[in-house]
């Protein structure tokens, strides 16, 4: 794994706006992936899929070895004891980010969990893979998806959440919400102009993303699946810095 071994550079240069998702088989993939990736990318992604490859681990190499930010993508979701219990363990990696679900007992339950610590409690309000059809499936009541977004979001940050997850779709309407002021807002579903939309449904470019009020933006596959890697993160970042990224109202 020649990659593996190879220094990861200094950050301060970096755009931590873009967060690269290590949607990779294992820690050693992912470690190979952050050494192509170097100065580039400052901020990484750890999900659920990577939990059984070493993730954790992985997360704790990236920031205390190489300086790197890191958010890990729990999405817990349990009864307020259980969550405040892992949130308390995980909180003690010194991480950066924790999503769970935005369900407003389990954001104040991590919050408990999270406290002294720096870590930043991040709510899941709908999945970026899901639509309105979706929702009918699963029994969520009716109405428009952004409305319901906007709605989880606002009660999310009653409860205390330092940020919430949404769509690009969504970010706009959750950015002009009260509640929403100093706290973040973080899109998956974002992809290139002419990337593959994988199992994404509601989806924007970088650039729509943080034109609308995204804090950050997550991108995997169009990084991680590229035959040069460290070319499309240079790609993300450029259209981070062009003017179509403004954000005309903040």
């Amino acid at each position: 794994m020649p990659q593996a071994d190879r220094r990861l550079a200094d950050d301060r240069l970096a755009d931590d706006r873009l967060i690269v998702a290590l949607d990779v088989p294992n820690a050693l993939a992912g470690l190979d992936l952050a050494g192509q990736l170097g100065e580039r990318v400052s901020f990484y992604k750890i999900g659920l899929g990577m939990l059984t490859g070493g993730g954790l681990s992985l997360a704790n190499e990236l920031k205390q070895e190489h300086g790197k930010s890191i958010f890990l993508d729990m999405k817990l979701f349990d009864i307020g004891a259980t969550v405040e219990a892992a949130v308390r363990g995980l909180a003690q990696l010194d991480l950066d980010f924790l999503t769970v679900h935005g369900d407003p007992n389990v954001v104040r339950a991590a919050k408990e969990g999270a406290a002294g610590k720096d870590l930043k409690i991040l709510a899941v309000t709908i999945l970026t893979s899901l639509d309105r059809a979706d929702l009918d499936a699963a029994l969520i009541r009716p109405g428009d998806v952004a409305e319901i977004v906007a709605e989880r979001a606002a009660r999310a940050f009653a409860a205390g959440a330092d940020g919430v997850i949404c769509s690009p779709q969504e970010a706009a309407r959750i950015r002009a919400l009260p509640e929403a002021r100093g706290r973040l807002i973080v899109t998956p579903g974002v992809r290139p102009q002419g990337s593959d939309l994988g199992d994404q449904k509601r989806i924007a470019t970088p650039a729509q993303a943080i034109a609308a009020g995204a804090d950050h933006v997550v991108v995997g596959r169009p990084v991680w699946a590229a035959p040069d890697p460290a070319a499309a993160a240079e790609a993300i970042l450029a259209e981070l810095a062009s003017p179509q990224a403004r954000q005309p109202n903040r």
